[in-house]
């Protein structure tokens, strides 16, 4: 069945753990309990779960592509092991200074989803948690949902959240909201 939902994640702090130091390395990528399973329960609703980061380490010379693409390969592995699909990585590698439009809160990678999925993104759920995360899915047409897993409880504090954003615990009770308003409307 060809999927026709889509739902964009960030990476760190919303699938695995964050870090103030970054993640650097496989080691360090440590996924938050619930959330690959929450990803495998997408899927199987009809979505394509797409991943859009900020990953300016690499242009901090913290770690190489090599390194970026292990750590997502680690990301895809886990995932397949619960049942779960990620259907595409889309990362900036900019920091903040490099005055880039994909780097986060900037809607370039967005853009570029938008483009490769031949889709509006109007509607399509973004999770993070960052406002950053969620100004860059709003100014496009993403519904925003914090989650207060990673940066996610500082960031509600700090207030300034895109209107109507949904705040979750983590991923999996936003998957769990989500899954129960599909159910609603397709009974409606």
């Amino acid at each position: 069945m060809l999927s026709t939902k889509l739902i964009i994640l960030d990476r760190d702090g919303v699938i695995n753990q964050d870090s103030d130091a970054f993640i650097k390395s496989t080691e360090e990528w440590l996924p938050i309990p619930g959330s690959l399973q929450a990803i495998a329960r997408l899927n199987q609703a009809g979505y394509r779960v797409v991943v859009a980061t900020n990953q300016s380490g690499i242009s901090r010379k913290l770690f190489d592509m090599e390194t970026l693409n292990a750590i997502h390969l680690k990301m895809h592995t886990a995932a397949q092991q619960v049942g779960a699909t990620i259907d595409a990585v889309f990362f900036c590698p900019h920091t903040a200074d490099s005055n880039c439009d994909c780097r986060k809160p900037r809607p370039g990678m967005f853009r570029e989803i938008s483009r490769r999925y031949d889709v509006d993104l109007k509607g399509v759920p973004v999770v993070g948690d960052s406002l950053r995360d969620l100004q860059a899915g709003f100014v496009v047409g993403c519904v925003p949902h914090l989650v207060l897993t990673g940066k996610g409880t500082k960031t509600q504090g700090n207030g300034g959240l895109p209107p109507e954003s949904q705040i979750h615990a983590d991923l999996a009770s936003m998957v769990d909201y989500l899954l129960q308003a599909d159910a609603a409307k397709e009974a409606s």
